[in-house]
């Protein structure tokens, strides 16, 4: 897939620096909201969330946000996002992140460790997260390995 630099408007918000603010970032890049908004909510959503063994969470989104929370669920769909899975348990995965293997569309796609939005077919992030491995079986076959996707919210 192409790849399109993009901080989402972090920069523009007046944020400085990099952090983990991929939900954050990813969420404002496909649904056009401002930066700064999309922060906000996560960041409240996250300090909202009940204390857990290490206590409560502070109230920001640079550092990663609950995305399994019903929180982040209800605010995604607020938006007009829809998830979909494409992966469960034991069944493997089906979708990669690479070309013709998404829809088209403005989506929040899900892959191990971060958040990454695609429009049309285009990675928009501030680094490229596809990982093609190429490998030879003892046999001689070639393989490769894409990055799996886990799901993704698409825009309605």
């Amino acid at each position: 897939m192409k790849h399109q630099y993009n901080d989402g408007g972090r920069k523009a918000a007046g944020f400085k620096g990099l952090t983990g603010d991929c939900v954050a970032r990813s969420v404002a890049i496909a649904s056009g909201l401002p930066y700064a908004e999309v922060y906000a909510a996560l960041a409240k959503g996250t300090g909202n969330q009940p204390a857990g063994k290490r206590g409560k969470r502070s109230a920001t989104a640079s550092k990663g946000i609950s995305v399994t929370r019903k929180w982040f669920k209800d605010y995604m769909a607020s938006i007009g996002f829809v998830w979909t899975p494409t992966m469960g348990i034991g069944t493997g995965c089906k979708v990669h992140l690479h070309d013709g293997e998404l829809p088209m569309g403005n989506l929040v796609v899900s892959v191990s460790k971060h958040y990454t939005s695609v429009i049309d077919g285009v990675i928009h992030d501030t680094w490229d997260p596809q990982r093609e491995t190429y490998w030879a079986s003892s046999d001689g076959t070639r393989h490769v390995s894409r990055r799996c996707v886990y799901g993704y919210w698409a825009k309605q």
